[in-house]
């Protein structure tokens, strides 16, 4: 794409163009050599919307939740941007689109934009393009961006990465998962939501829920506990009925307003845009040397004595590095 024709869809995604905004969607999803022009552009815009990850095991009912939200959010008059990460199709590679038609309410709401999208094979449930396809939305004017993420378990931990406040769906019928999960999905949650609570099973899992939280606070270090801490709050609901969902909404406002009076919202932002950098050097590391294993026959070739076990990885790496290799990479 010409610089002249970036610049004109740049400029029209600016006044509003829901056109304009999915085009320069679909050139960071091909991560072709437009992206580093489009991010630069769109920098000086960042940092407006408020992002929110809604994650959990599959059957949740993220889908639900994030369409009441989306519904709420609208009535205060805010705009929206929903990221929905599907696994990708296995014939086609493309996403899963079924989950989505439960937000069909949204479609013709011009303060609403929604954008499926593949894992292709991502790991931590998040397409790679995910952050940069949240930069479109929050330049382009959203007030709320959502990432509804795939539900793959304890793989979700890099939505904690991506955004501002972290929701946890969990049902009734995750009964002891609960237990496995602490250390994964527990660990990074600023709101649970027992969703599906007029389920069997829902009363205890809200109070297993809250003791392993008292037990996390009673944990913390006398310096720790003399910090503002966020009470992360249990909220029991049933998105399909809409029950609950005020509630949530409110408590996604009360962690935001917490995170600007302490400053936390900036810290956490600083720490994403540094980690961001050293992931994406590590995927330009890698996509730089498979490249050049097809061409360069001495890279092929220690690669090959790598596999086979006469060189170990350790040692490799630092003559792969250590070389030119990777600045003619492509």
């Amino acid at each position: 794409m010409t610089t002249n024709a970036l610049t004109q869809l740049l400029e029209k995604m600016s006044t509003g163009s829901e056109t304009a905004l999915a085009r320069l969607m679909t050139l960071v999803e091909r991560d072709g050599r437009e992206v580093g022009a489009i991010l630069e552009a769109i920098a000086p815009q960042l940092g407006k919307a408020f992002t929110i990850g809604i994650t959990g095991p599959p059957g949740a009912g993220k889908s639900s939740v994030v369409d009441c939200l989306a519904a709420l959010m609208r009535k205060t008059g805010k705009t929206v941007g929903v990221v929905a990460i599907d696994p990708s199709s296995p014939f086609s590679g493309g996403a899963l689109l079924g989950d989505r038609i439960r937000m069909s309410q949204h479609y013709l709401d011009k303060g609403v934009f929604i954008r499926s999208m593949a894992t292709r094979g991502s790991h931590g449930g998040l397409a790679r393009a995910t952050k940069d396809v949240i930069k479109l939305l929050d330049a382009s004017g959203r007030d709320y961006v959502m990432v509804e993420t795939v539900g793959v378990g304890q793989t979700e931990l890099d939505v904690m990465g991506t955004t501002d406040t972290v929701i946890v769906i969990l049902v009734p019928e995750a009964g002891d998962g609960v237990q496995v999960m602490k250390a994964g999905l527990m660990e990074i949650a600023d709101i649970f939501v027992v969703n599906k609570a007029d389920r069997d099973g829902a009363q205890r899992m809200l109070t297993e829920l809250n003791l392993m939280l008292e037990l996390k606070y009673s944990g913390r270090s006398p310096s720790e506990s003399a910090q503002p801490q966020w009470k992360i709050p249990v909220l029991a609901a049933q998105a399909v009925n809409n029950i609950g969902m005020t509630e949530l909404f409110q408590a996604i406002e009360s962690h935001q307003r917490f995170l600007l009076e302490t400053g936390d919202l900036d810290r956490r932002r600083k720490a994403r845009r540094r980690e961001e950098l050293l992931s994406r050097v590590e995927y330009e590391v890698r996509r730089r040397l498979t490249a050049k294993a097809s061409t360069d026959p001495t890279l092929t070739q220690l690669i090959e004595a790598v596999s086979e076990g006469k060189v170990d990885p350790h040692t490799a790496s630092a003559q792969i590095l250590e070389s030119s290799v990777l600045r003619t990479g492509g």
